[in-house]
């Protein structure tokens, strides 16, 4: 096997992803390029409750419902969901113009009461409580549909358009496209070595350590080798899991320590929320083997400070993704960062 490219290597090269299927093209030389492009806006401190929020305790959503007064996670259906639990869409095979029903429910949960009380500040007890909704919301949904999704919009900069602490669970009744793609890699690898393509690529970085940003006893957080965005981290299981439901209390414990250290990285590194997206990909319903592993996404847009941002566009859009800062540095970085 031919060792991967070093760190000391400026040139262009491109690297694959065997999970997703596809190629980032990295470009080391550009890092320095002059910027003069659009500057993001610094998030304003929030208070602890906001009277006009409508996921803050006591407050009326739209359409009048009214929260609770909640202590703890809450977690509701969506007011406005992106998906039904019945369609009428006819199903079409026209080889050009296709169109399938698709069924589905959509979550919020809400991971504090306190308005302004990000992940990264929540205690590892109240990280934990988060995880157990995610788990219970995956157990009990999974039971009907196919593929759940649970997932994050944090900040403005990744188009979240209410700033109180919370993430989004949809349940579909097919596996989207993403998931499908990492169904038949992560199967096609366990057939061709007979093991989980996750846990060998959770052992390499864990073995070079390069990419490494943190580590427990059952977690690790890596820049994965193929990232696309400049802080991208990929957080992966040291043992077989399918999903969140499977966790143990350990497990979930020490996730949530993983979880607490990124956020705070993420928060250090620029002195400023962190914005991203977070998704958890676990094993779909109808998938069965070992070849599943969980793992999770997360999708940070910040490029050089709070207020410049990654821009997927031009060559990104129409040929391959593409990076300046290689994820060796921007590992390196974002170990710096913790505290």
């Amino acid at each position: 096997m031919n060792d991967p490219k070093k760190e000391s290597d400026a040139r262009p090269h491109r690297r694959y992803n065997p999970l997703g299927d596809r190629w980032v093209l990295v470009s080391p030389h550009r890092d320095q390029r002059p910027w003069q492009g659009q500057v993001e806006p610094l998030e304003e401190a929030e208070p602890a409750y906001l009277p006009e929020c409508y996921l803050c305790p006591g407050n009326e959503r739209v359409g009048g419902i009214r929260n609770p007064d909640y202590r703890g996670v809450y977690v509701f259906d969506n007011d406005f969901p992106a998906l039904l639990t019945d369609s009428i869409t006819d199903e079409s095979d026209d080889p050009l113009l296709q169109q399938a029903p698709v069924r589905g429910r959509c979550r919020v949960v809400c991971y504090s009461p306190k308005h302004n009380l990000t992940m990264a500040a929540m205690t590892e007890t109240e990280i934990v409580a988060v995880v157990d909704c995610w788990a219970a919301e995956v157990q009990t949904l999974g039971e009907v549909y196919e593929h759940v999704q649970v997932f994050e919009n944090r900040g403005a900069a990744m188009g979240c358009s209410n700033a109180h602490p919370h993430g989004q669970i949809w349940a579909l009744d097919t596996q989207p496209s993403e998931v499908k793609t990492e169904s038949i890699q992560q199967h096609s690898y366990w057939k061709k070595h007979g093991r989980s393509l996750l846990l060998d690529y959770a052992e390499r970085e864990f073995a070079e350590q390069e990419r490494l940003v943190f580590h427990n006893k059952d977690w690790l957080v890596v820049v994965p080798w193929w990232a696309t965005w400049p802080f991208e981290t990929l957080v992966l299981p040291r043992f077989s899991a399918a999903h969140l439901d499977k966790l143990g209390d350990t497990q979930r414990a020490s996730l949530a320590q993983a979880l607490k250290q990124l956020l705070q990285c993420y928060d250090n590194l620029f002195s400023t929320p962190f914005p991203y997206s977070m998704g958890w990909h676990g094993q779909p319903r109808s998938e069965r083997g070992e070849h599943w592993q969980l793992h999770g996404h997360f999708y940070p847009p910040l490029l050089r400070s709070a207020s410049v941002r990654k821009h997927m566009v031009g060559f990104e859009m129409l040929g391959e993704s593409q990076r300046d800062l290689t994820p060796e540095r921007a590992a390196a970085r974002l170990r710096q960062c913790r505290t």
